[in-house]
């Protein structure tokens, strides 16, 4: 028994099978506005990151089962299939299964060792390779044997795609149109069911309050100042739109990737959610949630270096 001022440790399988739960109803929302695919790819990436997983593992001398069993490769491999397009060919769902579980985790030593987060290293790769391909969303849940044949290559891709509103956003902004903010319904539910199980997470203390509160804090306080500058796309739609609730809560929470220290956390969250403001309204890809958090993944050490408390008895850091 522990003793009263000490907290019972978390077994990581049971932290990320709790984690995989909360994204459960932003999957079943994705589904529904999306369709099969993106089970489907949730599958396939899952299949190939645990046999990526299982080959560098084995290659390194470490223990295989002990290994895979404790979910974070299945929980990576969520977060990846989540961010891409329903029917992305299932090659590049692998290309990307790989480039996060090979390049940004296992040659970095493994979990607890990788300083950037394993799923945006797999879907920005994807992004900055393959455009086009990235780029190919539905406009509406298209019918299951559509979706399998553009991810299987048994038809042409383009058939099913269509843009998005931060796509519509981007384009307008960047030609000094007047853009409206309305967008599908839909797409609120689906940031609504994240929402939902962000909101699980924390009333069950798994991530803390500082990451998900700075980063949608720093987004939004963009979002208000940029109307005032005419970028007419309101703090409400940039909330509720791209990947913006799936990563306050399930990504700039990864606790390998993210500071240790509270005020660490609230600058890097706020930053992040900033650069994700910068990137959608300047830059080349309509969403900048992955860019924005590889970004300050990087100053994680400074960050930490700079915002420790000062040990018990000490002015200033040790």
């Amino acid at each position: 028994m522990n003793a009263p001022h000490l907290t019972r440790p978390v077994r990581v399988p049971v932290l990320m099978l709790k984690v995989w739960l909360a994204l459960l109803p932003g999957i079943a929302a994705q589904t529904w506005l999306m369709g099969i695919g993106v089970p489907t790819q949730i599958l396939i990436a899952t299949v190939s990151a645990l046999g990526f997983e299982a080959a560098m593992l084995a290659l390194r001398g470490q223990p295989i089962k002990v290994n895979l069993l404790d979910g974070s490769a299945v929980l990576s491999a969520a977060l990846l299939a989540l961010a891409l397009p329903p029917a992305l060919p299932w090659w590049l769902t692998v290309i990307g299964s790989f480039f996060a579980m090979v390049v940004a985790k296992q040659l970095f030593g493994g979990l607890g060792n990788n300083l950037f987060n394993p799923a945006m290293v797999g879907f920005a790769t994807l992004l900055v390779c393959f455009p086009a391909q990235m780029a190919q969303w539905p406009a509406q849940a298209p019918e299951v044997q559509a979706t399998w044949q553009a991810i299987f290559g048994l038809s042409p891709f383009d058939a099913i795609a269509s843009a998005t509103p931060l796509d519509h956003f981007r384009t307008l902004s960047r030609q000094g149109l007047p853009f409206d903010a309305t967008t599908d319904p839909r797409f609120a539910w689906v940031a609504l069911a994240y929402l939902l199980g962000g909101l699980y997470l924390l009333a069950i203390r798994l991530v803390p309050w500082q990451l998900p509160l700075a980063f949608l804090g720093g987004l939004a306080a963009s979002a208000a100042l940029g109307q005032l500058v005419g970028q007419t796309a309101s703090p409400l739609f940039h909330l509720a739109a791209g990947s913006t609730m799936l990563g306050a809560f399930f990504i700039v929470t990864d606790p390998v990737t993210a500071p240790s220290t509270p005020r660490g956390r609230l600058i890097f969250a706020a930053l992040a959610g900033v650069l994700t403001w910068v990137i959608r309204s300047f830059g080349n890809y309509p969403d900048g949630v992955a860019f924005a958090v590889l970004i300050m993944n990087i100053t994680v050490p400074l960050l930490d270096q700079l915002t420790r408390p000062a040990a018990f008895g000490h002015k200033g850091r040790p």
